[in-house]
C-alpha cells in the first residue's frame, strides 16, 4: 500500500535466469536463504529483484537523492520530492541515511504481499514522521499534502488549497478515539479496518506506493 506498483519498473528486471553477482558490489546483502525466510519472495524473485536493484544502485545501497530521482520519474505531472523523502525514511528502517537491498525487499514484501495488518503497521510508520510512536495532525497533513503535490494538477485539476486539510480533519477526528490530540497505532489500525471510507481512501494511496 502507498507504493506505486509500476515502481517495480525501476528495477529494470533482466532474465529470470540471471544470477546474483555479489562480488561486484560493495554492500553485500544477506544470504538469499535468509531473505527468502524473512520475506514472501521466492529465491528466483529475490535474484531478479537484486539484479534490478544493483543496476540502479551499483554500490548496493541507495541514498535519499537517488531514491527521489528514481521515484519522481513515475510522477512527472507533479512534485514527488517531499513524498519520496517520507517514503525513503519508511524504507530506511535503521535510519542510517541509506536503503540497502535488505531494507528494500523487506518493505516491498509487506507492501505487495503482506497482510492487511502488516500493511497498516507499515503505513503507520510512514505517517509517524518523527518516529515517536504517535501520528499528530500535523504529520498526517504533511503526508497528505505531499501526496497531492505528487499527483499534480492534472490529476486533481479543481483541487482547492484547503482540500488536504479538510480531509485530514475528517480522518483525524475519526481516528483519535480518545481525543488526546494524537493517533496511536491501535487507533490507526482499528479505524482503518472498521471504517469503509477511511479504508477506501487508504486504497487510493496504493496508487502512490
Amino acid at each position: 500500500m502507498f507504493v506505486h506498483s509500476s515502481g517495480l519498473n525501476v528495477l529494470r528486471l533482466n532474465s529470470v535466469e540471471d544470477e546474483l553477482e555479489l562480488s561486484t558490489v560493495r554492500h553485500r546483502p544477506e544470504g538469499l536463504e535468509q531473505l527468502e525466510a524473512q520475506t514472501r519472495f521466492s529465491r528466483k524473485e529475490l535474484q531478479i529483484l537484486y539484479r534490478g536493484f544493483k543496476n540502479e544502485c551499483p554500490s548496493g545501497v541507495v541514498n535519499e537523492e537517488t531514491f527521489k530521482d528514481i521515484y519522481s520519474q513515475f510522477f512527472p505531472q507533479g512534485d514527488a520530492s517531499t513524498y519520496a523523502h517520507f517514503l525513503f525514511n519508511a524504507f530506511d528502517t535503521d535510519h542510517n541515511g541509506s536503503v540497502s537491498f535488505e531494507d528494500f525487499v523487506m518493505g516491498l514484501s509487506i507492501l505487495l504481499r503482506g497482510t492487511v495488518q502488516e500493511k497498516l503497521i507499515w503505513a503507520f510508520n510512514l505517517y509517524d514522521i518523527n518516529k515517536d510512536g504517535y501520528i499528530s495532525k500535523e504529520e498526517m497533513l504533511d503526508i497528505m499534502k505531499a501526496i497531492y503535490d505528487m499527483m499534480g494538477k492534472c490529476t486533481y485539476p479543481v483541487l482547492k488549497e484547503e482540500t488536504p486539510r479538510q480531509h485530514v480533519e475528517v480522518f483525524f477526528q475519526k481516528m483519535d478515539k480518545n481525543k488526546d490530540g494524537v493517533v496511536t497505532i491501535d487507533e490507526f489500525i482499528d479505524s482503518c479496518q472498521n471504517d469503509e471510507n477511511i479504508m477506501r481512501s487508504m486504497h487510493l494511496f496504493e496508487n502512490v506506493l
